[in-house]
Order: structure tokens, then C-alpha cells, then sequence
């Protein structure tokens, strides 16, 4: 792991303890971050290209993240805004359905999107350093016992050896019913895409309908971030 990426996982992780002592647990603070690093950077990537952005009006990073959203109107906006994004269709409904604000404590809310997401530029990192932090978070929620994440999480390294013996093939379709966060998925992708040359059709294929799994929130959302990443696109 990088430094950036060590910087990023420590600020993030030191902040999820002190959520710890108001009862959230890791899980939970991992999906609030999901949430909130979805509008961040889909607000950075409109800023950026100038393109729409498929979060709706109103309810989007900015509107959050707004000087004078504190307190309990921070909270029911926080809120409005979970409940609005998971009646939406497509990805913006898969990873927001039935989501629900954990974070009790407006003060601590408006800190964790001012001061832990809103100062950094999640843009201008390197898809390596987002998975690299990412990952690192999972890891340490997996250590944790009690919470029983350690069910879904499995080491980038093992996931990469064993994606290098299965040698996926252009063409083929991937499926993984287990799939927890997309890991295998995404080292699939990555190795397909870099293992061969593939033409228009077959990157096509990839991007659409070579992966096809059953997934919660976190694994859509990682799935979409990374192919934001690659081709600088979100779909509602």
C-alpha cells in the first residue's frame, strides 16, 4: 500500500472510532462512507468535464456539503437525500435502496463530510490509491470478530493469484454469486483489459455484459467508481 494510501486509511479509520463510541459499527461506517464518496466524486467529476451529473438537483455533494447545512437540517437533509437517491433507478437505486443515516450525532455527520471527504480530492488519486484505501478499511473491518465481516473480505494478493491461474478469456462471461465487494470481479476486469488488445466489440462486451453477479450496495458502488474511473461515466 502506498503512502497516500496509508494517510487516507488512518485519517478515515482514526474517525471511525470515535463513531464507535456512539454504537456504529465498522459495517456501518463503511457504508456511510460509500454514500458519501459517491456524491463527492460525481460532484468532482461534473466540476471536472462539465457534464451533468446524474445525481438530481438538491440532493447532490454540494447541497450537503453547503456552509450552512449544520445541525438538525443537516441531518434531515442527509436523509431526504438517502431516501430520494434509492427511488431512483438504476445504479443510483441499487447502491442507495433502503439506506439510512447511522451517524446520530449531527456534529460528527458534518464533520466526516467537511473535514474527512470534502478536503480531499478523490479525482486526482489514482484508482490504485481508492482501492488500496478502500481495500485497507475492508481489512480492518474484517479483523474485527465481533462485527463478522471477515465472511466477505478476501486479500487483494490471493484474489489476483487465483483471477492469474483462472486466466479469464475475452469473450467469456464472469460470474462470481459470492461476490461480497466485487474484488474477483474487479481483478478480472483488470486483467482481462491489460492481458489482452481487445477491439471495440470486445471492450464493449466487458464494459456491459461480461460480469453478471447478485451484490449488495458496497459491491455496486466500488464496481461503479472503478468504471467511472476508467471511462469517466456513471449511469443513473
Amino acid at each position: 500500500m502506498s503512502e497516500q494510501s496509508e494517510r487516507i486509511v488512518k485519517k478515515l479509520w482514526s474517525y471511525c472510532q470515535v463513531l464507535r463510541d456512539d454504537g456504529l459499527s465498522y459495517q456501518d461506517y463503511l457504508e456511510q462512507l460509500t454514500f458519501l464518496l459517491f456524491l463527492k466524486m460525481a460532484d468532482e467529476r461534473a466540476a471536472l468535464t462539465g457534464e451533468q451529473q446524474p445525481i438530481p438537483k438538491g440532493y447532490r455533494w454540494s447541497d450537503l456539503a453547503n456552509p450552512k447545512m449544520e445541525g438538525v437540517q443537516l441531518e434531515l437533509h442527509y436523509h431526504d437525500t438517502l431516501k430520494k437517491l434509492g427511488e431512483e433507478g438504476g445504479m443510483l437505486g441499487l447502491i442507495f435502496r433502503k439506506s439510512q443515516n447511522k451517524i446520530q450525532d449531527p456534529a460528527k455527520l458534518r464533520k466526516l463530510v467537511v473535514d474527512l471527504i470534502g478536503n480531499e480530492s478523490w479525482l486526482e488519486m489514482t484508482s490504485d490509491v481508492k482501492g488500496d484505501a478502500y481495500e485497507g478499511l475492508l481489512e480492518r473491518n474484517a479483523q474485527d470478530v465481533k462485527s463478522g465481516a471477515g465472511q466477505y473480505f478476501t486479500p487483494r494478493p490471493l484474489i489476483d493469484a487465483i483471477v492469474d491461474c483462472i486466466q479469464p478469456q475475452p469473450g467469456e462471461v464472469i460470474a462470481d454469486p459470492a461476490c461480497g465487494t466485487g474484488g474477483f470481479l474487479l481483478s478480472a476486469h483488470s486483467y482481462l483489459a491489460t492481458h489482452f488488445d481487445l477491439d471495440k466489440p470486445q471492450k464493449k462486451r466487458l464494459r456491459y455484459e461480461a460480469q453478471r453477479t447478485y451484490v449488495r450496495r458496497l459491491c455496486h458502488a466500488e464496481l461503479a467508481q472503478h468504471r467511472s474511473a476508467q471511462d469517466g461515466s456513471i449511469r443513473r
